[in-house]
């Protein structure tokens, strides 16, 4: 058993695992891959149900598990809810340095190579059958707002953990890891876990998220830079900020923000009735959204050109399920997003931007028209005009914060003490009536 391991790790079972993770008292879903015969079937379940839906799987089929939360009974990344763990899937049957070690002797050296890289000891190391999967459980879940953070510590970590064999292909949200007590049939052996890092409390140990951040970006910059290997934000987005004022963003943060902004239209057009009383979105609106929602759901790196189809499917459905959209609309946005994932750029009068579509705030309120009563509901997605508002709001809500009162309340305050009317003889009605003349 590695260091800081406890000797009860193998009597770990499925639901104490999975238990560690997601959180079995919250509204939400989570989803068990299946193998059957000679497809995967994927079934979900509420939270609420964990406790009673896996004891209940046939041992004897391979089994994955959602590591994240969800908001309906689909694991894309468009319906995260929350997500609780880092995570790596680590291929060591691929790797010369794992090559006659058992198990226990594979998990000893990827808990030496962590120490020796930096990165905290993981809560969890579980025998996948064929590999390892190290997960680093947090004291909270993240919400969905946090994922464009979480990606990038998920990335760098992937990054730092590569030379063991960490599967740069596993590292989103929606990813499914194989469940605990079933077995690999590749290998006959069964995913068990076998070491624990314990906390204070004698139960495996939860960091906190930000203090995760600060240990693995900082480390993961200088790591790639040590080995010559600095790379540039292949995914970085240009910022069109819209105004003076608006709070900046990352690449990845604006590209997800404004895909929510996206997702707030589409309720507001399904709600407002109109024609289209179904709860369904307009037959002429449909493939727009859909085209701006996975152009920035791919450029905020939380989905790949690999789960494109699968996430547009579900985004196609929750406009209307009965829509059947030509992907062929979306073949371009697939050659972007894989030129995108390679680091190529294009030029466009003498810059270079990524190959997917970076839109200006005013282009895309013109292609998606958006008006100023559904601009006040969205959050990056606005006008000038909209931004110089929020900016002169935010500012007059600072100085009431501060003390500041207002002028009409300065004033009125401060003529109640001089009274210049009564130096002039006549009423206050009357000096306001001619227009507050002064006392010579």
């Amino acid at each position: 058993m590695g260091a800081g391991g406890i000797q009860n790790a193998l009597d770990i079972d499925s639901t104490a695992e999975a238990g560690s993770y997601l959180d079995q008292g919250r509204y939400g879903y989570f989803s068990l891959l299946i193998q059957q015969l000679n497809r995967k079937q994927q079934v979900s379940y509420r939270l609420t149900d964990l406790h009673q839906v896996l004891p209940l799987v046939d041992p004897t089929k391979d089994t994955w598990i959602s590591q994240a939360e969800f908001l309906l009974p689909n694991r894309r990344v468009v319906n995260l809810a929350r997500i609780g763990l880092l995570f790596v899937d680590v291929d060591t049957y691929r790797m010369p340095w794992a090559k006659g070690r058992t198990p226990d002797q594979q998990v000893d050296s990827f808990l030496y190579f962590c120490e020796q890289a930096g990165v905290p000891q993981p809560s969890l190391v579980i025998w996948s059958g064929r590999g390892l999967h190290a997960k680093w459980l947090l004291d909270g879940t993240l919400p969905r707002q946090a994922l464009p953070r979480w990606n990038a510590c998920q990335r760098f970590l992937v990054d730092l953990l590569h030379e063991t064999g960490a599967d740069p292909r596993a590292k989103d949200a929606s990813r499914v890891l194989r469940l605990v007590d079933t077995v690999n049939s590749r290998s006959q052996q069964v995913a068990r876990v076998l070491h624990i890092t314990s906390g204070t409390d004698d139960k495996p140990k939860r960091y906190d998220f930000e203090w995760l951040c600060e240990m693995l970006l900082p480390m993961a910059r200088w790591d790639l830079e040590k080995a010559g290997k600095k790379r540039k934000n292949r995914l970085s987005l240009v910022s069109d900020l819209a105004g003076k004022g608006q709070r900046s963003f990352s690449g990845r943060r604006l590209a997800w923000d404004r895909l929510e902004d996206i997702r707030t239209l589409q309720k507001l057009r399904m709600l407002k009735g109109g024609k289209e009383k179904d709860g369904k979105v307009k037959a002429g609106e449909r493939m727009s959204l859909l085209f701006w929602q996975m152009n920035f759901l791919l450029l905020s790196g939380a989905t790949h050109s690999g789960g494109l189809w699968h996430e547009a499917a579900e985004l196609a459905r929750q406009m209307d399920p009965n829509w059947g959209y030509r992907s062929s609309e979306l073949s371009t946005l697939y050659r972007k997003a894989r030129a995108f994932e390679a680091g190529e750029k294009v030029e466009f009068n003498g810059r270079r931007y990524p190959p997917l579509y970076t839109p200006k705030n005013d282009t895309l309120i013109s292609l998606l028209s958006i008006g100023d009563d559904e601009q006040k509901q969205l959050k990056t997605i606005i006008s000038r005009s909209e931004s110089r508002t929020r900016d002169r709001l935010r500012k007059e809500k600072k100085r009431r914060a501060a003390g500041v009162v207002d002028r009409a309340t300065w004033e009125a305050s401060a003529l109640s003490q001089t009274k210049p009317w009564e130096a002039l003889g006549m009423s206050r009605r009357t000096w306001y009536r001619k227009g507050k003349p002064a006392v010579n």
